[in-house]
């Protein structure tokens, strides 16, 4: 099969040959229908986040069941699926006790080498060379996921639409939902409205928040925000952010605050737009080191929470992101900007690197 290899950090994506790979006990092999284009694999490409190389990046994923394993369940061949980034092992003591977002294994085996859970990869080079998985390694014709991580997808949604299902809005109900807890008549602000803060706007409607305050530095991210359910635009490069979300609010800041870029200085503004006590959400990813600031006295006496948000529980929430998009209380089409071959995957990803993608891309290996 071809697949786009991470040889080095910071060099291009090479389009490889690599052995088609094979199921082991437990696991699907799925003909990848489209992969989304998202931050946290720039931030691997730049070597912002360390992982092994050479690796096969793409962690939200839809495409059809080709192959199962032995006693692999839930599935069959032929299926639409659509899994999340976060493949949970079902068996550490995160995952029995439902935090699967927590998932020892993903993160010991996964994200620390790129393998599965019997410490090994499914991907080869021609040579017999290990590739490393970037959760499934969905940059390529064919990936190899755990059936903890596989659902079906309702008849209603696109294949290739949907596989943002899988990271940006699987993490956008996770923050919202399970961290956030925003409810009926919350006041919300949402700090970077790319991907993953356009879901983010989506769910926090969804769930029932009154006002959405969206705060960007892109005129074009601003306006889809608006479209999907913003209340409020903020361009933080013409106005203060922290002042414009208090005059909004009548002084007192929102109830949440989601900060979804990653950067010290806006997760500082974040705490500062917080109403006494609030919640902050933080969901970007940061490179590796940064740090950011905190007035402690000001957290202090208002009260102030501020949470870490990676992701969901993959059997517990996907069903509710899918039925959020089937229903169309989440619009999964609009949020797609831009399509690339897998042969366009290094364009797709200098692009998101120079602010160019409004919304979310995908790329599409069968293309």
């Amino acid at each position: 099969m071809r697949a786009a290899v991470m040889t080095a950090p910071g060099a291009p994506l090479q389009v490889e040959t690599l052995q088609l790979p094979v199921p082991g006990p437990g696991e699907v092999r799925l003909k990848v229908a489209a992969v989304g284009v998202c931050h946290t694999d720039l931030h691997v490409l730049k070597g912002e986040v360390a992982f092994p190389s050479p690796g096969v990046l793409g962690h939200e994923v839809s495409g059809i069941v080709d192959a199962i394993g032995d006693g692999a369940v839930g599935v069959e061949l032929g299926d639409r699926v659509v899994s999340a980034f976060i493949m949970p092992c079902g068996k550490c003591r995160h995952c029995v006790k439902g935090n699967e977002d927590l998932c020892e294994q993903f993160f010991k085996h996964n994200r620390l080498k790129g393998h599965l859970y019997d410490g090994t990869t499914r991907l080869h080079r021609l040579d017999g060379e290990d590739i490393a998985m970037y959760s499934m390694g969905g940059l390529a014709e064919y990936c190899i996921v755990p059936d903890t991580d596989v659902f079906t997808l309702p008849d209603s949604l696109d294949l290739a639409e949907a596989a943002v299902l899988g990271c940006s809005v699987f993490t956008a109900v996770g923050a919202v939902r399970n961290v956030g807890e925003v409810g009926p008549g919350d006041t919300v602000a949402i700090v970077a409205v790319g991907g993953v803060g356009l879901n983010l706007v989506q769910v926090a409607k969804a769930f029932g928040a009154a006002r959405i305050i969206a705060i960007d530095v892109n005129a074009e991210k601003l306006e889809l925000a608006r479209q999907m359910g913003a209340t409020d635009l903020i361009d933080s490069r013409e106005t203060d952010p922290v002042a414009r979300v208090r005059e909004l609010t009548g002084g007192r800041g929102v109830d949440v605050v989601f900060e979804a870029l990653g950067s010290a200085p806006t997760v500082e503004a974040a705490v500062r737009m917080a109403d006494d006590g609030g919640t902050v959400v933080l969901v970007g990813i940061a490179p590796a080191g940064v740090t950011a600031s905190i007035e402690i006295t000001h957290l202090v006496r208002r009260k102030i929470r501020i949470l870490g948000s990676y992701g969901a529980r993959a059997r517990t929430d996907m069903p509710l992101v899918l039925e959020l998009a089937a229903s169309g209380r989440i619009d999964v089409s609009s949020m797609i900007s831009e399509r690339f071959t897998l042969d366009g995957a290094d364009e797709a990803f200098q692009r998101l690197a120079a602010g160019q993608v409004i919304g979310r891309a995908i790329v599409e290996p069968g293309r």
